[in-house]
């Protein structure tokens, strides 16, 4: 990596194991210079990093991010987080999400940023919650997917742990369902602020989330953030109140793509974002924009279930099916053949102790049909080790459909 950054002057290396490499400066020399902090200006769009969209829907997209657009993350922290210099904030991400570079806006509004080290799951499922009350943590954010494997796993935090001092909770990365909104506040902490958000790495930054002044409604995002023309378009671009449609931005941020890396005429930037509705946003994402103001995402549009001309997206089936307790994960595929019907297969981890055999998958087929509607009924479902997912806990539907 280093040898192909020519312009690089500087590599400095914490010490984690083993020894600094040659030519590095160590961590300890670095901090120990007694030097001014020097902040050099730079115009509002100069590049400042570069990263990498979680791959769902193909490649990961290289985007870069300029300076001017983490304004827009510090606007989200301080007026729809409610994070001021008192809290002590925690969002459990690895380095590799955009929720580690998000961690910024809590640092720029004075927080105190706590960083959980290891496996989420590992000794066991409630490690991070000790964290969360040893840390005295008053935000905790997180992958939808880890609230949701604490509700299958039947945690209730409060029963063991003080945490009195946490006053909001974050997540992010897939819909949270109404389930786990009630287990939050059954489990966790009766009052405490459920905030999830909803928006992408694509513009380092969310389209909706959290409002400290509104009610919360279980599986609802209390409404759209302040400067983002959010809307639910149709397929002929017209806006709709209380139906799901595709998520889109109708007006400029600040804080969108400056360019992809290796995309020097912006072929793939529009391919990606401005095909579907010229000049529009379109993210990728079903939402519905309710009467109230509120948000509620559906899923990824790109991984749309088509039966019979009656479209789904894929989170309402996996609510259905993971509520049953013998079924610990579930991935779900629309393949569509020319000249016949679509197939449609149901992928699903058992959960420990359990077996798929005809008894269970009855009981998937019948919480299909009860919950979401009898044309969803899988045409095969299948058993599988393990659903395969991106760093940020996202499920991989599109690539699998493409195999």
């Amino acid at each position: 990596i280093v040898a192909g950054l020519p312009t690089l002057q500087h590599e400095v290396r914490v010490p984690v194991t083993g020894p600094v490499p040659e030519g590095a400066m160590p961590w300890s020399d670095l901090i120990g210079q007694d030097a001014a902090l020097a902040f050099v200006q730079v115009p509002f769009d100069h590049p400042l990093w570069v990263v990498y969209s979680s791959g769902t829907t193909g490649n990961p997209k290289p985007i870069v991010h300029g300076h001017g657009g983490v304004l827009l993350e510090a606007s989200k922290q301080a007026l729809h987080q409610d994070i001021g210099a008192e809290d002590r904030f925690c969002w459990l991400t690895s380095s590799g999400w955009i929720m580690w570079n998000t961690q910024l806006g809590a640092l720029g509004q004075g927080a105190t940023v706590a960083m959980f080290d290891g496996a989420a799951n590992h000794p066991d499922m409630g490690v991070v919650w000790r964290f969360v009350a040893a840390e005295r943590l008053s935000f905790f954010g997180a992958g939808a997917a880890f609230f949701a494997a604490c509700l299958k796993a039947g945690l209730r935090p409060r029963d063991q742990l003080d945490l009195s001092a946490l006053r909001a909770l974050g997540a992010t990365g897939s819909p949270l369902t109404a389930d786990a909104y009630g287990w939050v506040y059954e489990a966790v902490k009766p009052d405490v602020w459920l905030a999830p958000i909803s928006g992408g790495t694509d513009f380092c930054g969310a389209f909706v989330g959290g409002n400290p002044m509104l009610p919360v409604r279980a599986g609802e995002m209390q409404c759209r953030f302040l400067g983002n023309a959010v809307r639910a378009f149709d397929e002929e671009g017209r806006e709709l109140i209380g139906a799901v449609g595709e998520l889109v931005c109708t007006e400029p941020l600040p804080s969108m793509p400056l360019y992809l890396w290796g995309d020097p005429d912006g072929t793939r930037l529009r391919e990606s974002y401005f095909d579907t509705y010229p000049g529009v946003w379109r993210h990728g994402d079903w939402i519905e924009i309710t009467p109230e103001g509120g948000a509620v995402i559906y899923g990824r549009s790109d991984a749309t279930i088509n039966r019979k001309g009656l479209r789904l997206g894929s989170a309402e089936i996996y609510q259905a099916v993971e509520a049953l307790p013998e079924v610990a994960d579930s991935l779900v595929v629309d393949l569509e053949f020319l000249g016949r019907d679509s197939f449609m297969p149901l992928f699903v981890v058992p959960a420990p102790g359990a077996r798929l055999d005809d008894g269970l998958k009855s009981r998937i087929e019948a919480a299909i049909r009860d919950a979401v509607s009898p044309r969803f009924v899988p045409d095969e479902i299948v058993e599988i080790a393990e659903v395969p997912r991106t760093l940020s806990g996202k499920k991989l539907e599109v690539p699998v459909k493409k195999l």
